[in-house]
């Protein structure tokens, strides 16, 4: 391997003690951060990403409420309880974990949740807010990916960066926040033709599209940045990004692992975010 690792676990640490120190002033000020995590169903993969979000929670001084409800929860329900938690004072985020059972539409959810309390950063209110670079929440992934690559000293200025990607979640947004570093942005997905031919010209390479090492050597530019949003597990059933790591590091200069890339640093600007909301809402605004 000759690529420099981008460790988003130690980053990640490192912002989760400044929230502390930042959670720490607003609780002595009388008002302590609160996040409200929604879990409909049993999913086990859900339960770990929300016992990690609460775990992040404790460590960094905010309170967590968990409003874990069966699957077969009605989506009138779920959105009498996000309006109720819109109306709740302690409560500065709102966190709906995705997906939800197929008789709730995640789109209506997602819209009924207060978008000065959607920490996730996908209500359309944020993401219009994104796109024309006014303030809101920025998607945690994307915005945890331009941590990662500021703390490498990743120039982006005039770079050619690739995102392999397009949802709402991370592909988009993160073309969104690329270009707003001044990043010459190309977007590519399932029915680019040549997609080689693009991920070849890429200083920053982003793949975002959940299969298992799609992203090979001969399609990376010798040096090039690669973060690795993907998390999927490969023919033995091991952990695994959208990169194929082993064969790309020895070509790349930079790559994130998966995991302790991406993934620790998507739960860190979580607690950004709310603690953006906590502050905004102490100040008298939202």
């Amino acid at each position: 391997m000759t690529a420099k690792l981008i460790d988003g676990a130690a980053l990640a640490r490192s912002i989760r003690q400044q929230c502390a120190a930042r959670a720490k002033t607003l609780t002595e000020a009388g008002r302590q951060p609160g996040l409200a995590v929604v879990l409909v169903g049993d999913s086990p993969a859900s339960a770990v990403y929300v016992r990690h979000k609460i775990n992040d929670c404790k460590e960094a001084g905010i309170r967590s409420v968990l409003d874990h409800l069966p699957a077969d929860t009605t989506e009138q329900a779920l959105l009498a309880r996000v309006r109720e938690l819109n109306e709740d004072p302690s409560i500065d985020g709102i966190l709906v974990q995705l997906p939800l059972p197929k008789q709730i539409s995640e789109q209506r959810v997602i819209a009924t949740i207060a978008a000065h309390k959607d920490v996730d950063g996908f209500h359309v209110a944020n993401a219009g807010a994104l796109m024309t670079g006014a303030t809101g929440f920025r998607p945690c992934t994307p915005y945890g990916v331009m941590k990662l690559l500021e703390s490498a000293g990743v120039p982006l200025a005039g770079a050619e960066a690739v995102v392999v990607g397009r949802s709402n979640i991370v592909g988009k947004p993160q073309a969104m926040l690329l270009l707003q570093s001044d990043a010459t942005v190309t977007i590519c997905h399932s029915r680019t033709r040549n997609l080689a031919e693009h991920t070849r010209r890429a200083d920053v390479l982003v793949a975002a599209v959940g299969r298992a090492k799609m992203i090979t050597a001969d399609m990376v530019k010798p040096g090039a940045t690669i973060i690795d949003v993907g998390m999927n597990r490969d023919e033995n059933g091991k952990l695994c990004g959208d990169v194929d790591f082993e064969s790309v590091a020895a070509v790349a200069g930079a790559i994130t692992p998966v995991p302790g890339g991406v993934g620790p640093m998507t739960r860190a600007m979580l607690l950004v975010n709310t603690l953006e909301a906590a502050e905004r809402a102490s100040a008298g605004g939202t």
